[in-house]
């Protein structure tokens, strides 16, 4: 499938992207990379004494991995131009080592702008894991290129 402009979207469009299993090679890449070596993701003693019994994946990381499934599904190769805003992202459920998740995104907003290359586009995502819970949720906001 080619890639979709502005004008190849009504609201409403909705696509799911592939899944992926979480690792503990990627908590501990992403506190390597981050910094954030928070004993609830890096400390398995640590991490079994609080609620979530174990550890748990860094809110920022999956919120990393939303973008990059969203990014394989290949849409908007080449006509994305931008992320311009994150809104109103939520961490309902806690992600583990194990949880396979995947985004499910839905067109909510397209807005012309005075530039006529371009357009902007809002899309609610929402972040499920392998039981169809919605571990996280928000809204993108995405500058598109227009035909």
């Amino acid at each position: 499938m080619p890639p979709l402009y502005f004008e190849d979207v009504e609201v409403g469009f909705r696509f799911e992207t592939p899944q992926r299993t979480v690792t503990e090679a990627d908590l501990v890449a992403f506190a390597g990379v981050s910094g954030d070596f928070n004993s609830l993701h890096t400390d398995a003693v640590f991490a079994a004494g609080t609620i979530y019994g174990e550890r748990i994946a860094h809110g920022a990381l999956v919120l990393s991995f939303a973008t990059g499934l969203r990014q394989r599904v290949g849409l908007f190769d080449g006509t994305l131009m931008g992320l311009l805003e994150i809104r109103r992202w939520r961490f309902i459920a806690p992600v583990r080592i194990g949880d396979t998740i995947r985004v499910v995104s839905e067109v909510t907003e397209l807005l012309p702008t005075s530039k006529s290359d371009r357009g902007v586009m809002v899309q609610r995502l929402e972040v499920v894991n392998q039981d169809d819970a919605v571990v996280n949720e928000g809204e993108f906001v995405l500058m598109i290129r227009r035909r």
